[in-house]
């Protein structure tokens, strides 16, 4: 399971005034009876997020992080926006119950949505499952994805949700930027893929939304089956193009995760349950109706350095004291290991 599950006391640092919070949600809603307790969730390393539970049921909130932050970061704002606008599509979205754009009230935005029951997993390698349900769940992640792609955003309200066209040109430099904000050391890795990215963008100027963290850590499973019941953290969602998002949900049949949990760690996948990157592309196509995919070694090379950009800056404020869980300070190397595996893609596909 997660530790995106694991709840604790509000750590130091987090702390908000919950009588203004009570306050607030009773105001906008209506619901929200008796005391409110509060719980701090492990996981989010982006935006703290809080268990809330009072007479009414269960709820989750999301907000920014205390400090100073970067440049168009942690806009939750724009979290609650794409999930409302979501709610009568296909997609599974929690429902939304307030956003609050007015940091007065705890000192920072936030919002508060419905607590959705189910299981969340973060190794890739589901040893909890058996070989079918891996199976089922990694094409359900597919198929719920292509059902994303698919949403006309104009007719959900979000036709002004980012800039339609040169998707990657804008991606690259905004990355490049808050990489170079948060740098810590030297990393010539980042250098080279900084150079390289915006020589070798393909020729697509197709617009979805495109949810920029999809991957098995952010969707809720259904209690006992295999399907997913929510997408969470929209945080870096804008309209983009279909197969950032994709990409990215791929990368990690290149990696041997954090520790050995990774799909890139396992020898034999299919044996294991799972499908293999070319299925996955195979099933995507086919829920999407593509007819294959041409270059698709820089929507790998493209995520690995984005991820690895926002990773860094997770370090950067785990350095700075402002990072929403003590384990900011252990990604102190990843940014040097995912930019030096995607160089590695690029070589290896002679693109150097």
């Amino acid at each position: 399971m997660s530790d995106s599950t694991v709840l604790t006391e509000v750590r130091s640092g987090h702390e908000f005034d919950r009588q203004a919070l009570l306050d607030f949600l009773r105001e906008q809603t209506g619901e929200f009876a008796g005391d409110l307790e509060v719980l701090q969730f492990e996981g989010g390393q982006s935006n703290p997020t809080f268990l809330l539970k009072c007479d009414g049921g269960e709820y989750v909130l999301r907000k920014q992080p205390p400090g100073e932050l970067l440049p168009s970061a942690h806009q939750v704002d724009r979290e609650y926006r794409v999930m409302h606008a979501l709610a009568d599509t296909d997609v599974p979205v929690p429902r939304m119950v307030a956003l609050c754009e007015d940091t007065d009230v705890l000192g920072t935005k936030f919002y508060v949505m419905e607590k959705i029951e189910g299981r969340v997993y973060t190794d890739l390698q589901l040893p909890d499952l058996s070989k079918a349900d891996r199976n089922a769940v990694y094409l359900d992640l597919v198929t719920v994805l292509a059902k994303l792609h698919k949403v006309d955003h104009e007719a959900v309200g979000l036709a002004d949700f980012g800039k339609p066209g040169n998707y990657y040109t804008r991606q690259i430099s905004r990355w490049s930027r808050q990489y170079e904000a948060s740098r810590t050391e030297d990393i010539p890795a980042m250098d080279r893929l900084m150079e390289w990215l915006p020589k070798h963008i393909p020729d697509s100027d197709e617009t979805c939304i495109a949810h920029g963290d999809y991957r098995l850590g952010n969707v809720i499973l259904h209690p006992t089956e295999p399907r997913i019941v929510a997408v969470l953290d929209w945080e870096l969602c804008t309209l983009g193009h279909p197969l950032a998002d994709l990409g990215y949900l791929c990368m990690d049949y290149h990696s041997p995760g954090y520790e050995g949990q990774g799909l890139g760690a396992l020898d034999d996948i299919e044996a294991h349950g799972i499908p293999t990157e070319q299925q996955v592309l195979d099933h995507y196509c086919a829920e999407t109706g593509r007819d294959g995919i041409d270059n698709w070694t820089f929507y790998l090379v493209y995520n690995l350095f984005r991820s690895a950009a926002i990773i860094q800056g997770v370090y950067k404020r785990g350095l700075d004291g402002n990072a929403s869980s003590e384990a900011a300070l252990g990604y102190k190397d990843v940014c040097r290991m995912r930019s030096e595996l995607a160089w590695q893609l690029v070589e290896d596909a002679g693109l150097a």
